[in-house]
């Protein structure tokens, strides 16, 4: 197949699959296009397919950067500056190629909203890059809504062979419906600070995530995260906010609600530029937490991270 471009053109395909046969031959070719292109090509998805890409390259896979998504993406929060940036940054005077597989059928319903609005701001963090990111999706697994989200996150589709425009297109609609309301939970325990009491709410994170099973350097990963969020909510969120903690399906989860309003979409996910002082807090949430999930309006911003115990 070819998705081959020039010049500082983005292109972003979803690639709907149905076998793994099929799969191996589109992002084999995909990758052997950008290969003879002379372009750096990455390939970040989940560890099986990780491995048929691996196996049906061969020796062609010897300058191919390979990622397993399942560690790599396993916040999609972190996949545009962890790992799509990353990479093209470092080959920022040439084009590059990338095959990446943030949605799968292990995915849980809790994680899809994150993987959707991330699908959907690849388009503005790439708008003008020199960069292919074919985006991989498989029919026979995924459910019917996961499938018509890729046609509104992807400005072209591949299937059977043939890549045609998605009518449906609108990413930013994308990002739009998944910028859901974060209900507040009964068994949560709460504290309220503003910013005399920034200490006390990363002793009470520590304290409540210790009593629920969270320890060694996931525990110091919360600490960090709600410092952070903590901090941003004092000086960007109002000077004030709440922070709850709770267990949920083996993680611990926290949440961070204030006054303020996320205008960015891209909020947490540019790579910090060089000498550039601030401005990191909710990036290092993106590293350093296994999800994290937010909504924004008008009227206040929840930042909620997930941390596997």
């Amino acid at each position: 197949m070819s998705t081959a471009t020039t010049g500082g053109t983005f292109a972003h395909p979803a690639l709907f699959y149905r076998s793994r046969r099929e799969y191996t031959d589109r992002t084999t070719a995909f990758v052997r296009e950008g290969l003879a292109a002379g372009e750096p090509v990455a390939v970040a998805v989940p560890g099986p397919n990780l491995e048929l890409v691996r196996a049906g390259l061969g020796t062609d896979g010897r300058d191919v950067t390979f990622l397993d998504m399942t560690e790599a993406g396993r916040n999609p929060g972190r996949i545009i500056p962890g790992v799509l940036r990353a990479f093209a940054d470092a080959h920022a005077h040439v084009r590059v190629r990338i095959v990446g597989e943030p949605v799968w059928a292990g995915r849980s319903a809790t994680e899809y909203p994150a993987c959707a609005q991330h699908e959907a701001l690849i388009n503005a963090a790439f708008a003008g890059r020199s960069a292919t990111i074919l985006c991989p999706y498989d029919e026979s697994r995924l459910a019917a809504d996961v499938l018509a989200d890729a046609l509104v996150t992807h400005p072209t589709v591949v299937a059977d062979g043939r890549e045609r425009a998605s009518e449906a297109y609108d990413w930013r609609a994308v990002v739009d419906r998944y910028n859901e309301p974060l209900g507040p939970v009964s068994d949560a325990g709460v504290l309220a600070f503003g910013a005399a009491e920034l200490p006390a709410a990363r002793r009470f994170a520590v304290d409540r995530a210790a009593s629920l099973g969270l320890a060694g350097r996931r525990l110091q990963d919360a600490e960090l995260a709600v410092a952070e969020l903590t901090t941003n909510s004092v000086v960007h969120g109002g000077g004030h906010g709440t922070l709850a903690l709770w267990a949920e399906a083996g993680q611990l989860v926290c949440e961070v609600r204030d006054g303020g309003r996320l205008a960015d979409p891209l909020a947490g996910r540019r790579p910090p530029e060089r000498g550039q002082i601030g401005g990191r807090g909710l990036l290092l949430v993106h590293y350093v937490a296994d999800l994290v999930r937010i909504h924004t309006a008008i009227d206040g911003t929840t930042v909620r991270f997930y941390l596997d115990m």
